[in-house]
């Protein structure tokens, strides 16, 4: 029997309706608290830097190292919602988050700051946001597009609101007592994973730990220990067996070498997630810099976000015309050419206007880009390897998250100017945006012909069925006739 068959009628009514967009609302404000969150702290940058006498490369290594540990923390946050469901790995997230910044509130040096608001904050939202992502599979089947287009937003909140409420607080308690009040607002974590109650389908809960398929011949090995016996020795794998296996199941490095889409962009990604982030660390204190009163360069940040909350859903809708199927790549490289393209805005002038025009056209640019990022590698990967595939992309996506704002950061310390950040960011974007285009149209084109080849070879082989078939009957060598009756 299947499995879906296995799961009786009524079983499916905990789902896409009722307490399921209870959760819905949950993995909103997680997305809003966890990948909105980094977008904050360009806003105390300067105040980071003045207290520990540090650079920009040295204060950029704090949000470089919490974005990509939130990224590159997913294959782990996937074994803790194998093993223990989604709803623990969410409040562990929560804990771990909290505990991270109120650790961050006593730092004495950004060696310090590295450690507890970067990886353990990081790692904390990583747990949160993936696994209250994985949840929504569970709660929704038939609305599962809307459920996730709808969760999204919450990133977009997030971006609108941390950086107001974080310039309000710096400026009423100082960055110390900040990030204390931001440890007690990331516990609201542990609350939306108490909201994430277990769905009863059949007799066990897909939100709960599932032991995994018997493997063949596991049930005698278990037999056996248990009467005291041992295992048969080829029952137990070697370690370099079961490490490459776990790699295999984790991160998808056989697809990567055999898949030319897959491959093409991962790196492209990668390339372009180096230039990616920058304005987003880099544009406040560079409005600061230029002149700008510390909570208009705040409001910046705000602009981007709320632009988001509209325009990414719309984005969503718009890849999903028929127009697009197949081609929603270069939909994607579109707007991560505008995205480079914008940022000469600013190097053109500093001026809170023009910095306006310039968060407006980002902001449209970038939902492109958010809303299109999981869409195209579900394109490009076949589903049942998108999970393992995920991994290796979001790895190596975090190495350059984690690489790129330090070294611009270096840029900016030896030129004394800002305007390296916008070059430096223009040119991976645009590169990697012209990169992945013409490499699927090239990789297109090649299909195309190899099919064109293809074609001459299969219509040759019907003509030459077709005249082995005219031949007269006593020319060729013909099996008995059999004679049957049938009823018509």
């Amino acid at each position: 029997m299947s499995r879906r068959a296995a799961v009786p009628r009524g079983a499916a009514k905990a789902q896409d309706r009722g307490w399921a967009w209870m959760v819905l609302l949950a993995v909103v404000l997680l997305q809003g608290l966890t990948l909105g969150f980094p977008s904050c702290i360009g806003i105390f940058f300067t105040e980071l830097q003045r207290d520990f006498h540090a650079s920009n490369s040295e204060t950029s290594w704090f949000p470089s190292i919490m974005v990509a540990v939130l990224h590159a923390g997913g294959p782990l946050c996937s074994l803790l919602v194998k093993r223990f469901g989604c709803r623990f790995a969410v409040m562990l997230g929560g804990l771990l988050s909290s505990v991270g910044m109120v650790s961050s509130s006593f730092c004495t040096s950004l060696s310090e700051l590295y450690l507890t608001a970067g990886f353990i904050t990081g790692l904390g939202m990583c747990f949160s946001f993936q696994a209250g992502v994985t949840s929504l599979r569970y709660y929704f089947v038939r609305w599962q597009a809307l459920a996730n287009a709808m969760a999204s937003t919450g990133v977009s909140l997030g971006l609108t609101l941390w950086p107001l409420l974080s310039q309000y607080l710096l400026d009423e308690m100082g960055w110390r007592n900040t990030f204390l009040i931001f440890g007690g607002i990331l516990l609201n974590c542990c609350v939306c994973g108490a909201i994430m109650r277990p769905v009863q389908l059949a007799s066990k809960s897909l939100l709960q730990p599932v032991r995994p398929a018997e493997e063949p011949g596991r049930e005698a090995e278990e037999t056996q220990l248990a009467n005291g016996g041992s295992p048969h020795p080829k029952a137990q794998p070697g370690k370099r067996t079961s490490c490459f296996q776990t790699l295999k199941k984790y991160l998808a490095f056989d697809v990567f070498c055999q898949n030319k889409g897959y491959q093409i962009y991962t790196i492209g990604m990668t390339w372009m997630m180096l230039g990616f982030a920058l304005p987003h660390i880099y544009l406040v204190p560079y409005a600061i810099h230029s002149g700008v009163e510390e909570r208009m360069a705040a409001l910046l940040v705000s602009v981007i976000g709320f632009i988001n909350i509209f325009i990414r859903p719309l984005t969503g809708l718009l890849s999903g015309l028929s127009f697009f199927t197949g081609r929603r790549i270069y939909l994607f490289c579109l707007a991560a050419l505008l995205s480079g393209l914008s940022n000469f805005i600013c190097v053109i002038s500093a001026k809170f206007s023009v910095l306006i025009l310039y968060c407006v056209i980002l902001s449209i640019a970038i939902s492109g880009v958010g809303a299109l990022t999981f869409q195209v590698l579900m394109d490009v990967v076949d589903m049942d390897r998108f999970s393992s595939a995920l991994g290796l992309f979001t790895i190596l996506e975090s190495i350059s998250l984690l690489t790129g704002p330090p070294l611009t950061g270096f840029l900016v310390d030896i030129t004394r100017n800002f305007h390296c950040v916008f070059y430096t960011s223009s040119f991976f974007l645009i590169s990697a945006a012209l990169f992945m285009a013409f490499s699927f149209c090239a990789l297109e084109r090649k299909n195309k012909l190899k099919e064109a080849s293809n074609a001459p070879l299969d219509n040759s082989s019907k003509c030459q069925r077709n005249e082995i078939s005219a031949e007269p009957l006593s020319e060729r060598q013909s099996p008995p006739v059999e004679v049957r009756t049938t009823n018509i």
